[in-house]
């Protein structure tokens, strides 16, 4: 009888004999659970396990996308303070190092070495870049108006010549200090001499600080007045360091073509923005030129 075939077994000879006294048991026999199926991964058909394998790779790859997708939106503040040193990212807000502590941030930060404000400046058809030689501002012809004394300029740090004759004292609004020509007939323009610590953003490197000054004080010309550079001069000042910049400005004025001469000194003071001298005199009172030169020649460090 094979292993597969079960029915009633006979009855062993010892049961037989005692049939005529006692009946016999009815004997049930339980059929043996299936044996476990022996089909294996190569018993499946192949489409079904590649399509496994792929539905497995693409749920594991979205799995990573995921994670790297809430790894990159953590907080920059948490990867920080991952414990491994080199994962630590360098940020503005990460703690320096002890020895890049030893001096206190410039109030005016640079954050390359040409800021967004020389760029602009650079890209201004109004103004050129300052030649590469230096030069020193040239003398004017003619008599220097007579001085009284002096403009100290306390706010800015630096003093220099006041003027008698025809300059006279303004009110210093928006400046720290004004001194000015009469009016021209026919025009709104006249020469200025102001002081005050340089208004715009202080650059690394003073000349570039200076040559944004210039370009500032086309602020005080007539619309669409261009700079062409005459000097330019790295000096010290009561030995301090500074540029003095001399250029004409040439604009229109009622259809007629008009030309100012202007020089603008840049002085390094100990206060925390450098004090700037400006001066700038319209064709039309020309005969005040020379006064450029006294007002550039005699200015002083407070």
């Amino acid at each position: 009888m094979s292993p597969g075939d079960y029915g009633t077994k006979a009855v062993p000879s010892y049961v037989a004999a005692e049939a005529e006294t006692s009946p016999l048991p009815k004997i049930t026999i339980q059929e043996p659970p299936p044996p476990p199926s022996t089909k294996g991964l190569s018993d499946l058909p192949m489409r079904l396990v590649y399509r496994t394998a792929a539905v497995v790779t693409v749920i594991a790859a979205v799995g990573v996308v995921t994670a790297a997708v809430v790894v990159t939106r953590n907080d920059p503040g948490q990867a920080a303070a991952a414990p491994a040193p080199k994962a630590v990212p360098v940020t503005a807000a990460s703690t320096p190092a002890p020895a890049a502590t030893s001096a206190a941030p410039s109030p005016s930060p640079s954050v390359s070495p040409l800021s967004t404000a020389m760029t602009d400046a650079l890209d201004d058809p109004r103004v050129p870049e300052l030649p590469g030689d230096q030069a020193k501002l040239r003398k004017f012809a003619g008599k220097s108006t007579k001085t009284r004394g002096l403009i100290k300029d306390e706010r800015s740090g630096v003093s220099f010549p006041r003027f008698a004759g025809d300059w006279d004292l303004a009110s210093p609004s928006p400046f720290a200090s004004r001194q000015q020509l009469p009016k021209v007939k026919g025009s709104a323009y006249r020469g200025m001499l102001v002081s005050c610590p340089v208004p715009i953003e202080v650059q690394d490197d003073l000349k570039d600080t200076a040559f944004l000054a210039a370009r500032w004080t086309l602020n005080h010309h007539p619309a669409g007045a261009t700079i062409k550079w005459t000097s330019a001069d790295y000096t010290d000042i009561d030995d301090r360091p500074a540029w003095v910049l001399g250029y004409e400005v040439s604009y229109t004025i009622k259809g007629d073509k008009r030309k100012s001469t202007a020089a603008v000194a840049l002085v390094d003071v100990p206060a925390s923005k450098p004090a700037l001298v400006f001066v700038t005199i319209p064709d039309t009172q020309k005969k005040s030129y020379r006064d450029i030169n006294t007002v550039m020649d005699q200015i002083k460090v407070l």
